[in-house]
């Protein structure tokens, strides 16, 4: 596709920070309610004039984020192009705390937790999928997905995703010792690796499990 014509199309989908709150007051009245707000509810809302919410609402009805049925009131609808904030897939709910020693009183909690925002760095950030168990001790298990930074270079004691050799990658606590580095698993069962040839591709920032 040509560059003006992308540009013009990434244009015409993109929602401002305005039409997102009308689009997010249609949704949440539909829920609740079973009908969309009028425009003058949704101007009274926003603290804005009632054109201003009709040149918006027309706007998305052209970017296609929203439909109306023709001579029926209350009828906007949001489409599934319409992808709202809170309703990202990372987006998760945070009801609250849970003891796993002595019990606690239960405090409920309306927030969320956004798994992009626990796992930002200034770093880019993968996610490899655990096999075997050689860091079992560090609480890493087969299935895991571990969350990893994208550099080459690591601390001692950190977790790092290596290769040795150009050929073998492995998951290892990661040591440089005098003349050589030294490859640690986390499982009284296996010996260090020691090798002079290793590239860090990546230090451990977090693990995943499901269950």
């Amino acid at each position: 596709m040509p560059r003006k014509r992308r540009k013009e199309t990434e244009e015409a989908h993109c929602i401002t920070p305005r039409q997102m709150e009308i689009l997010t007051m249609i949704r949440d009245s539909r829920r609740s309610l079973g009908y969309s707000p009028t425009l003058q509810e949704i101007a009274d809302e926003l603290g804005v004039s009632k054109i201003t919410v009709f040149e918006h609402v027309e706007a998305l009805l052209e970017k296609r984020h929203l439909t109306r049925r023709s001579n029926k009131a209350r009828s906007l609808e949001l489409t599934n192009s319409a992808q709202l904030p809170d309703e990202r897939p990372t987006l998760l709910p945070l009801v609250g705390r849970i003891a796993a020693g002595y019990p606690i009183e239960g405090v409920e909690s309306a927030e969320t937790i956004d798994l992009e925002d626990i796992f930002t760095s200034r770093y880019p950030v993968g996610v490899l999928t655990v096999v075997g168990d050689s860091m079992i001790e560090e609480h890493i298990r087969e299935g895991d997905m571990v969350v990893f930074e994208k550099r080459s270079s690591a601390r001692n004691g950190e977790t790092v995703v290596a290769l040795i050799d150009g050929e073998e990658a492995t998951l290892k606590k990661f040591y440089k010792e005098k003349n050589r580095v030294r490859l640690q698993p986390a499982n009284s069962k296996y010996k260090p690796i020691y090798t002079r040839n290793v590239e860090i591709q990546g230090v451990v920032i977090g693990v995943l499990r499901s269950y």
